[in-house]
């Protein structure tokens, strides 16, 4: 089932998405519909926030992408099919001292059409559970990293935006403005 994907103003982005602690059939379903949804709708990356539920669930799937990035899951690296679309739980990311940025241009799914620049430090190691509750640890760098720093932002509350300079803000604050009321009226109809 494809589930209904909130927009930048609606308050359950701004929440802080409770731990997983049930790892069940209705988890595991909840989990493929957000995979359908994220497919559907052209994404490589979904939070459960965007889909009306604050809990520290999200997916990524970057098999479509053309971009390069590394990855090591638990001590191994495995093909992309055999761990994609990843439904990573409870993750919890540490960079390493040292770690090198990049800034490049981000978008969302509960901004559509809107695109800006976002520095997230390239390599990240994450800790996490999948559907099953098995956990996993994995580094990865390049389009995975910030993907995964992406989702698990949207998971804390945080969005794309907040990790904007002023400047790059500025360039979008109007588009940004617009779909914060596109999303209060919807709210009311």
């Amino acid at each position: 089932m494809s589930l209904r994907i909130v927009h930048y103003n609606d308050p359950v982005l701004r929440k802080k998405g409770a731990r997983v602690t049930t790892f069940d059939a209705a988890l595991r379903t909840f989990a493929a519909d957000m995979v359908k949804t994220m497919h559907k709708a052209g994404g490589i990356g979904l939070a459960a926030q965007q889909v009306d539920r604050a809990v520290q669930l999200c997916v990524v799937d970057l098999r479509e992408s053309d971009a390069d990035y590394g990855w090591e899951l638990d001590g191994a690296h495995p093909p992309v099919d055999l761990f994609m679309p990843m439904v990573i739980a409870n993750p919890v990311i540490t960079i390493e001292k040292g770690t090198p940025t990049e800034v490049v241009e981000e978008g969302c799914l509960s901004f559509p059409e809107i695109r800006g620049d976002v520095k997230r430090p390239v390599a990240i190691t994450v800790k996490f559970q999948d559907e099953h509750g098995v956990p996993h640890v994995l580094r990865c760098d390049d389009l995975l990293a910030r993907c995964i720093q992406h989702e698990a932002d949207h998971l804390n509350g945080v969005l794309f935006i907040d990790q904007m300079t002023k400047k790059t803000f500025a360039q979008i604050d109007e588009a940004v403005k617009t779909l914060a009321q596109e999303t209060k009226a919807a709210a009311k109809a």
